[in-house]
């Protein structure tokens, strides 16, 4: 929380107001709690009051449920991260209570539930506690049933009032949330909320109040990555799926199976990963840019049809929400160990496109992307995920769908003959011709996972395997020379480089300005396109003495991960060493300073190790 600005109440009673830019608020408890709810409204409230908001998110990975947590950050300011160290934790059992204290701040409150928790006298001196009965306080609220069910919604209530937050807002959204379901649930619901807002709070030292947010004021949806990634397809004309649920892909699915419909759209839940990715590859054949997903597991059974893909040259979408691995590892948390799979899964050579978005507003606009490419090239393109962007809730600025969507259907206009593997293709790219178009030479071509001559025909020529290999190669080739150089966050040289993808995105940053406030000579830079990557990148790498990729895998044999693996075959720099993790969290930007801390100078500039080599 940024350093409070008191003020005494006006009365000269009650607990004092303080003002603040920012909050980090962790709510602990069991799944069945309802806990994320609670935080996906409160995140959701920040959005529509023009706020910055970034979350974070626990689950545990058993159908029986068990301890949960779920983290908000909230800022009148730009929010780079979920945060490091809550402000606030809300604890609703003994084990919530002991478990995540050491998450709090130094000085920081403890608001827990007094029927089920025992504070530690230890910790009293440390943090400031106050108990609350909120599972009898909501069994009354809602009319002295003998459930506590709602407990979650009566906190929201405490937690609005602690900081002041639009409480006609909040109901709203919680009357939205129960609007399908009958009304005396409705009822109970809000009953329980305003019950916890007008719940006494003399016992709290000081209240806080956000200050004005110092953006623009605008227009602003709030989603989390996956419904982003749904929409984003559903806007760039994406009309048909194929799919199998698996966490934590499933939303995706779900979504566009309840939304194409309305757009004339199908989307269909297959018996397998097999079917699902033939099924998408059928109707991309067709004429239709398709779209199928999973995570790892499930993507690593897709691969052998996805080589049918790149062969026949039809344009696929493959999203992979990545979780941790290797076998079914860790469902419900986040790791980024599939970029090789992405970038080298399938036997043979068979290049993709591979894009990561680095949030949830870039989910969005790269799905979009995605089709597109995929339909510019005629490649599968792949887009890489994770649990954390997944799951996470962002407030970002309203699109504009009028110019965004687009119409994809298939192009039925005759033509006068057609070679959809035409070597002599400007870069490799042939126009596709769906199958249904008239073509007036009479000569028909086919598609099909055998090598092939121009129209499609079987052939086992080594000089046409060689030309076609080398078209499908020149395609990859063609699109990385249209790609945008990557953009340096901070100067464009210095003593060290930290490299990320994906969600790591924001603590990298945060890490970034806490170091150079200290006077490190340290930038950073986040890769989107990963296959092929963008140019420019040996000039950026060149200007730092270190280059450290920050990853959520495994950092190999030789002391570095996937992404660092990439860049280190392509650029031959010894230089980049990766900082690695796999405990299925995602970084904070304390860890990944303490690992960088060796690399972090702050005298003059150094000759790289190597730059006096020949060119």
């Amino acid at each position: 929380m940024s350093e409070p600005k008191r003020a005494a109440p006006a009365n000269g009673r009650g607990p004092q107001v303080s003002k603040i830019s920012d909050a980090v608020i962790r709510i602990a408890g069991n799944s069945q709690d309802g806990i994320q709810a609670m935080g996906g409204l409160l995140a959701r409230l920040a959005g529509r009051s023009a706020q910055d908001v970034m979350t974070f998110m626990t689950i545990p990975s058993t159908i029986s449920g068990g301890p949960s947590i779920f983290q908000v950050h909230i800022g009148s300011g730009e929010v780079l991260s979920a945060g490091d160290e809550a402000d606030v934790l809300l604890a609703f059992y003994q084990h919530s209570y002991e478990e995540h204290i050491g998450s709090l701040k130094q000085g920081g409150g403890v608001l827990y539930d007094s029927d089920h928790v025992e504070p530690n006298a230890a910790w009293q001196p440390q943090y400031h506690h106050v108990g609350i009965p909120i599972s009898s306080l909501t069994i009354e609220a809602i009319g002295g049933t003998t459930t506590d069910k709602g407990k979650n919604l009566f906190a929201l209530g405490v937690i609005a009032r602690v900081f002041d937050l639009d409480s006609g807002k909040l109901a709203g959204l919680v009357g939205e949330r129960f609007g399908s379901k009958d009304a005396r649930v409705r009822q109970n619901a809000l009953a329980a909320f305003r019950a916890g807002y007008n719940y006494s709070l003399g016992n709290l030292l000081e209240t806080f109040k956000f200050v004005e947010s110092q953006g623009q004021q605008r227009r602003q949806v709030v989603m989390n990555g996956n419904e982003a990634l749904a929409y984003g397809l559903i806007a760039a004309g994406v009309r048909f799926g194929a799919a199998y649920p698996i966490t934590p892909w499933s939303d995706v699915m779900e979504i566009l199976r309840r939304e194409l419909p309305s757009y004339g759209g199908t989307f269909v839940q297959c018996e397998d990963e097999m079917a699902a990715i033939s099924m998408a590859n059928g109707a991309s054949y067709a004429g239709w840019v398709a779209v199928t997903g999973s995570s790892g597991p499930g993507i690593s059974l897709k691969m052998e049809s996805l080589g049918w893909a790149v062969m026949a040259e039809v344009p696929l979408v493959v999203i992979n929400i990545q979780r941790g691995g290797p076998s079914t590892g860790l469902p419900t948390q986040v790791e980024q160990s599939d970029l090789n799979l992405a970038c080298y899964g399938s036997h043979g050579d068979a290049p993709r496109v591979v894009l990561a978005p680095a949030d949830v507003e870039e989910c969005f606009y790269t799905a979009i992307e995605a089709v597109n490419l995929a339909r510019q090239y005629n490649v599968p393109v792949f887009l890489l995920s994770d649990q954390a962007i997944a799951a996470r809730v962002e407030a970002f600025g309203e699109p504009d769908l009028e110019k965004l969507c687009q119409d994809i259907s298939p192009d039925l206009t005759p033509v006068a003959d057609y070679k959809p593997y035409d070597l002599s293709a400007p870069n490799g790219v042939t126009r596709r011709v769906v199958p249904g178009t008239p073509i007036l030479s009479g000569r028909y071509p086919i598609a099909g996972g055998l090598e092939h001559d121009e129209y499609g025909h079987p052939t086992a020529s080594p000089r046409l395997h060689s030309d076609m290999t080398a078209k499908r190669r020149r395609k990859l080739q063609a699109l990385a020379a249209t790609l945008p150089a990557p953009q340096v966050y901070g100067p464009p040289e210095g003593a060290l480089l930290l490299v990320g993808w994906g969600s790591t995105r924001g603590p990298i940053r945060e890490a970034v300005d806490r170091a150079r406030a200290a006077g490190a000579r340290v930038s950073a830079l986040h890769l989107k396109y990963l296959n092929p990557l963008p140019p420019g990148l040996e000039k950026i790498l060149a200007g730092f003495e270190a280059i450290r990729v920050v990853e959520m895998n495994d950092e190999g044999l030789y002391g570095y991960g996937q992404l660092a693996g990439l860049l280190r075959a392509r650029y031959c720099l010894p230089t980049i060493r990766g900082i690695n993790k796999t405990d299925g969290l995602t970084w904070k930007v304390r860890e990944i300073l303490e690992r960088a801390r060796a690399d972090l100078t702050t005298g003059p500039r150094q000759q790289p190790a190597g730059a006096d080599r020949p060119a």
